[in-house]
């Protein structure tokens, strides 16, 4: 027996269920705004959810578009961390170099299109938070696709 292998499958072990564990509080969480706010969500890959509120009619962004959209980002307590709303001009990027919760979820949405994405801190950004976005937070996003470039 390879007894590095199993050494080291038991130091991952409380890692592993560490990350399960705050993957099944997250669902519940997202689950209980989900209800609270009498959302339609639907649940995609990877416990992402999300709110398509308006269609649009033009083309799906793949994970190597870049992007123009307008968005506003809220903590689960309401409190708002980002918005290109409030700075007066839409955000462009390359959807490779984005939160993994937006990579699966903007392509949600065609061009026009607006709605929500739920996700969780594994799909956003985890353990280590960032300066305005504590560790393991659910995110909310409000989102508009307005092109895919």
């Amino acid at each position: 027996m390879n007894y590095k292998f199993f050494i080291l499958c038991l130091l991952a072990l409380p890692f592993l269920t560490s990350c399960e564990k705050q993957s099944e509080k997250d669902r519940e969480k997202i689950l209980n705004y989900i209800e609270d706010n009498n959302l339609n969500a639907q649940e995609g890959e990877d416990g992402l959810f999300y709110v398509i509120e308006v269609e649009g009619t033009g083309d799906t962004a793949s994970i190597a578009d870049e992007v123009e959209v307008h968005y506003e980002g809220f903590l689960l307590n309401g409190d708002k961390f980002d918005s290109s709303i409030d700075r007066g001009t839409p955000a462009t990027f390359p959807l490779a170099n984005v939160i993994k919760g937006w990579q699966l979820g903007i392509p949600k949405f065609k061009e026009g299109g607006s709605g929500k994405l739920l996700i969780p801190s594994a799909l956003g950004y985890g353990a280590t938070g960032t300066s305005s976005i504590p560790a393991n937070s659910v995110l909310i996003f409000d989102v508009e696709v307005i092109e895919v470039l």
